[in-house]
């Protein structure tokens, strides 16, 4: 880039700035040179591909009985009129705080599989917490991923089996199968009777939860969590064949090609698959491999994976739902709460697109109790809503980013999402990817590092009267952390700092650009997101 180039874009970005300030606008800092530039070509007519937007179809959250609280429920809320999302996934449903099943009735005897009487107490199912549980996602416009964990205490072959989470659940095989079937048969029934099921055949019921690593205290792991699986499967198709159910819900991309084998074999039913991944797994541990595979790139490297294993096997046309992912599976302060989540998300979608039916974020809001009692609102929790109901940076991103259309055109760079609407309005993703500031468990205060980049777009078959509406998150858009930062990053905000943490924490509204003969420029910092509009 020559100096007279660069003098130009100086000049250009004080204007900008004057204008944004007069206008009440905020004005992020003059822009530096640019470290490269993006040159993207835009066919406004092109044929594109399908685009649907499964990045947003489904959310996840920590456990089941958190759905009765308010704050989860302002939350859901918040997130459903940002992104339209329709399902949403938690843990523990079968726990004993949310009281669906106990031992009872003395006196009428219950039998075990082999058809032997089991003792003098017969189940007892108590839906009221349940109904209250699905009724409020109903009630909001989303329906029931239903997680089928974890295990009841009065049905468990190991009391001691409880897996680390503050609220310790019990992850044991059942004591007795004709127990468990005879509760999730009677959970289906009842789900059936409350909602009908032309509703319940639209749900998703999904055996266990990471049965291949501690969430599972069979063994060995996987042939005891396929007995688990073939049960759960055979009593809920015995309630009605229009139950859709699936699995192995693995962590770490895995066993999907084995699980897909053995359901083939033992004819049980499946009617989608579904696993994890998150940015830091390793390569080690997802492929089996010594390689060094970077945050950004992990997430779309175990679709693939999962895609081509499904693909090969007796299903490929199964559906695949990722149904957990994130930039991480730790508190990381400098990821989750960050702006660096912006172009980490729109770069996971682009690398994604077309391999997955659907991909469920871990988490929606940080309601959320698997470390204990959340003790200040920004601590690297998974959600995209941080405690008091203040949007993170990544629920703006996921905000722009629903604004895509639905037909994807080709894009001349991996930094960049083009895609069209169906009333003809282009809608590009734009993003400069840099690393986290600090990859430990504490917060690390810093710019990221890398360069502005600038980006010249040039759009061909525009109308001449085409006009650009474009939104921005960066260190100075849509940033609550900044605010927490000036703060003295407090560990319990007072009412005031929570009113200022929300409006700092708002996306501004969108800058009008005038395009001259098709053609745009912008300047883009590190961890930067764009999304622009062009009507």
């Amino acid at each position: 880039m020559n100096d007279e180039s660069v003098k130009h874009r100086v000049v250009r970005g004080l204007l900008l700035c004057a204008l944004l300030l007069a206008t009440g606008a905020p004005c992020a800092a003059m822009p530096a040179p640019a470290g490269d530039t993006v040159r993207i070509q835009i066919d406004a007519k092109a044929r594109g591909t399908p685009f649907p937007h499964f990045w947003e179809r489904m959310f996840g959250s920590g456990r089941a009985v958190l759905s009765l609280r308010d704050d989860y429920r302002k939350d859901l809320a918040t997130v459903k009129q940002a992104t339209g999302f329709g399902y949403v996934r938690f843990h523990g449903i079968l726990d004993d705080d949310v009281g669906l099943f106990q031992l009872g009735g003395k006196g009428q005897p219950f039998y075990n599989a082999a058809g032997a009487s089991g003792g003098d107490e017969r189940p007892v199912y108590n839906f009221s917490y349940v109904d209250q549980i699905y009724d409020g996602l109903l009630a909001r416009g989303v329906r029931p991923f239903v997680e089928l964990g974890f295990m009841p205490k009065d049905l468990t072959s190991d009391p001691k089996a409880l897996q680390d989470f503050w609220y310790h659940p019990n992850v044991a095989p059942p004591k007795d199968y004709a127990l468990w079937d005879g509760m999730i048969r009677a959970f289906a029934r009842h789900l059936v009777a409350r909602y009908g099921i032309a509703e319940v055949s639209q749900w998703y019921f999904e055996v266990w939860n990471e049965p291949n690593i501690g969430f599972w205290a069979g063994n060995p792991k996987m042939p005891t969590y396929y007995t688990l699986y073939d049960h759960t499967a055979r009593a809920l198709k015995s309630v009605s064949p229009r139950l859709r159910v699936g699995g192995p819900a693995t962590a770490q991309a895995a066993e999907v090609a084995d699980f897909l084998k053995h359901v083939h074999q033992a004819n049980v039913p499946v009617d989608f698959v579904s696993t994890h991944v998150y940015g830091d797994d390793t390569a080690d541990n997802v492929f089996h491999t010594r390689e060094n595979i970077p945050r950004k790139d992990m997430v779309c490297r175990a679709v693939d994976k999962v895609h081509k294993e499904v693909l090969a096997s007796p299903y490929p046309k199964l559906p695949f739902i990722m149904s957990e992912f994130n930039a991480s599976y730790a508190n990381l302060p400098n990821v989750t709460d960050t702006v660096y989540m912006g172009p980490w998300l729109a770069n996971t979608i682009r690398a994604c697109a077309g391999k997955v039916e659907a991909m469920s974020y871990w988490t929606f809001s940080d309601v959320f109790e698997e470390g204990g009692v959340v003790r200040t609102p920004f601590y690297g929790g998974f959600g995209l809503i941080a405690e008091d109901n203040i949007p993170k940076p990544a629920f703006n991103a996921f905000a722009m980013l629903h604004k895509l259309g639905d037909v994807q055109l080709p894009a001349t760079s991996d930094a960049a999402l083009v895609t069209r609407r169906a009333d003809g309005t282009l809608v590009l993703a734009l993003w400069n990817y840099a690393p986290p500031v600090g990859d430990g468990a504490s917060y690390t205060a810093g710019r990221p590092k890398g360069a502005v980049r600038h980006f010249e777009i040039d759009v061909s078959s525009l109308p001449a009267d085409a006009r650009a509406r474009v939104w921005r998150l960066d260190e100075t858009h849509g940033n609550a952390v900044a605010a927490f930062d000036a703060m003295g990053r407090p560990d319990f905000p007072s009412r005031e700092q929570i009113v200022q943490l929300r409006g700092a924490g708002t996306l501004a509204a969108p800058a009008q650009v005038e395009p001259h003969d098709g053609k745009l420029e912008l300047d883009i910092p590190p961890q930067g997101l764009v999304v622009m509009e062009l009507r």
